[in-house]
């Protein structure tokens, strides 16, 4: 991986501290994720058996076709599980679920017991929980990302980060698939003239409020990534990120 697509990750959560350190991430990896529910199922319980259920069979059947897909497990009460999946905009069926299939296998590794838990990749989320979370903006399970890489004029830059996503934010707002990418001239011709970015929400989402989640994450922005060459701000409900280069598939 090149030095201009290296990352400085930062995590934040309602409840979690702040941690940051140097990630490189490739397609096969996951960027992150938070086991954010404090209480725990045991083995063989029927709370087990759902989330197996759910995050092993109904996901990554639902999810790939669309890209985006709910499902809930059990009867109600304390056994009953509701889940998450999402792939990017531009990701492939056959590569949908290949990621879900993935993040599945290693939250299950890394959130073994825990009733509530999210993780991302490059080309997915998923994230499950006992509480019922559909149609929710999650603002409490969030990270950062950005190039270690500072622009040369970062006055002139950063309002045109601004600019971009937030028209970003508002063309994903009205589609279908809450999901918008573009481009933006920002300076004279050369090989770093052109910003790239992108804006998704989970499509459980009303498109007020994706706007909402959407918006927010670009507030988030200079907490992380003012006058850096590429950021994103990552959560449970929606994300934002540009880069100076290409960021998505044709």
């Amino acid at each position: 991986m090149s030095s201009s697509k290296q990352t400085l990750l930062v995590i934040t959560s309602s409840f979690i501290f702040s941690l940051i350190f140097l990630h490189a991430a490739t397609a096969a990896d996951p960027l992150f994720h938070f086991c954010f529910n404090k209480e725990n199922f045991t083995a063989n319980s029927p709370f087990a058996a759902n989330l197996n259920e759910l995050i092993n069979n109904r996901l990554p059947i639902k999810v790939p076709p669309t890209g985006f897909g709910v499902s809930s497990t059990g009867q109600g009460g304390d056994s009953q599980v509701n889940g998450l999946g999402l792939c990017r905009g531009d990701v492939t069926t056959e590569n949908c679920k290949a990621c879900v299939v993935d993040a599945a296998k290693e939250l299950q590794q890394r959130c073994p017991y825990n009733k509530g838990a999210v993780i991302w990749y490059d080309n997915c989320l998923l994230k499950y929980s006992d509480e019922y979370f559909i149609g929710q903006i999650d603002s409490r399970n969030r990270f950062y990302m950005w190039n270690v890489q500072d622009v040369k004029d970062p006055e002139s830059f950063n309002p045109k980060v601004k600019e971009l996503l937030s028209g970003l934010s508002n063309e994903a707002s009205k589609t279908s698939r809450l999901y918008s990418t573009g481009e933006l001239e920002f300076a004279a011709a050369g090989p770093d003239s052109k910003l790239y970015g992108l804006a998704q929400c989970t499509r459980d989402l009303k498109g007020i409020d994706c706007k909402k989640c959407l918006d927010d994450a670009i507030s988030e922005l200079p907490n992380c990534c003012t006058g850096k060459r590429g950021g994103r701000v990552v959560g449970g409900s929606c994300y934002v990120r540009y880069e100076l280069y290409p960021i998505v598939h044709s």
